[in-house]
């Protein structure tokens, strides 16, 4: 073969390779459409979509428990999922109690990632006209603290009982409502406040407050910085955060109160995952195409810009340590000809 019929031939397979990756649908399912998340699920559909390489259809509004499972069965092929989901999973813990230890850590073993980004912070909210006191009024309150089932709810409950030992259905009453009702359960007044993931700024806070002024509290300093608190702060999916209090950082129409300046909170970390079976060259595109529209992934939306997109170290990606799931073969390629250095402990 001489080489232009050889060059023809390269060409002629890479078209054919390039037009059975843009045949490919696939299904995903996140969070809320104006959540981080639910933002970069949509993202990715828009920019994989545009590069040729699949057509998503994207559900929002999921409940992310399920997602995970779902992609771990091979029902469907990309997922929204914090941290803390795999982690549970792997030990037939918490939401996936019902699988049990040994299929809860062979599904948790079909699970890879792709790139990962912080999620939100959580933290105390209530309407002004509420005259909500702060973390001392919960006890006896209603307080919405995320979906029926699933990472936030599990994070919500878990940052009430650090910061005042109180326990839901015990000491207060949790109100879960599906993410899709989220600003209505916000504003019809059928809790006395909230504990649910926020961003900064944050897009469904920030349409409640439409209909009033808010207060935001958060975590007491003596708290946050005690051993409870720290060790609370490296639980698998979780990372404690400190940062300047601005005008606006939440949202408009909302206070944040703090004894210095500072506000002081829990994040969630996780990320896109697929099934370990995802054809490598399809999980390659995937992430390329994640890496190459950094920009256009932060120009999305205000509360997208301070995320940790495009980070590769376990202080910000949730990885190695107890967390169960490793990157996919075809990301880890993708990451490392971006030039990045993927910590051993992250790869297959």
């Amino acid at each position: 073969m001489n080489i232009k019929n050889h060059a023809a031939c390269v060409l002629f397979t890479s078209l054919l390779a390039s037009q059975a990756i843009a045949q490919t649908n696939l299904s995903a399912e996140t969070a809320g459409p104006t959540t981080v998340p639910g933002i970069s699920v949509v993202t990715l559909g828009e920019v994989a979509s545009q590069a040729g390489i699949a057509d998503v259809q994207v559900k929002t509004n999921q409940t992310l428990t399920n997602s995970l499972q779902s992609v771990a069965e091979g029902s469907i092929d990309i997922a929204t999922t914090p941290a803390l989901l795999p982690f549970l999973m792997s030990r037939g813990a918490g939401p996936y109690a019902a699988l049990g230890a040994e299929q809860g850590a062979e599904l948790a073993s079909r699970v890879a990632a792709l790139y990962t980004y912080r999620y939100s912070v959580y933290s105390l909210s209530a309407f002004d006209s509420k005259r909500f006191p702060g973390w001392e009024g919960i006890a006896g309150a209603t307080i919405y603290n995320g979906p029926p089932r699933g990472a936030a709810l599990t994070k919500a409950r878990g940052t009430i009982k650090l910061v005042t030992g109180l326990d839901d259905g015990e000491d207060y009453t949790g109100l879960q409502v599906n993410w899709g009702q989220r600003v209505k359960t916000i504003t019809d007044g059928s809790a006395d406040a909230h504990v649910l993931p926020m961003g900064f700024p944050d897009g469904p806070l920030g349409q409640a407050s439409a209909s009033g002024a808010m207060t935001v509290w958060s975590v007491p300093k003596d708290i946050f910085e005690s051993e409870a608190g720290k060790k609370f702060g490296a639980a698998p999916g979780n990372v404690g955060l400190v940062v300047p209090i601005e005008d606006g950082l939440i949202g408009e129409n909302i206070t944040i109160l703090s004894e210095d300046g500072f506000f002081r909170a829990y994040g969630d970390v996780g990320g896109e995952v697929v099934n370990v079976a995802m054809d490598e060259e399809l999980a390659y595109q995937l992430t390329k195409v994640f890496l190459d529209n950094l920009d256009t992934y932060k120009n999305k939306s205000p509360n997208m810009r301070n995320t940790w997109l495009g980070e590769i170290e376990p202080e910000f990606t949730g990885m190695c340590g107890p967390y169960p799931v490793k990157y996919h073969p075809g990301a880890v390629r993708a990451w490392e000809e971006a030039g990045f250095s993927v910590p051993d402990c992250a790869k297959p």
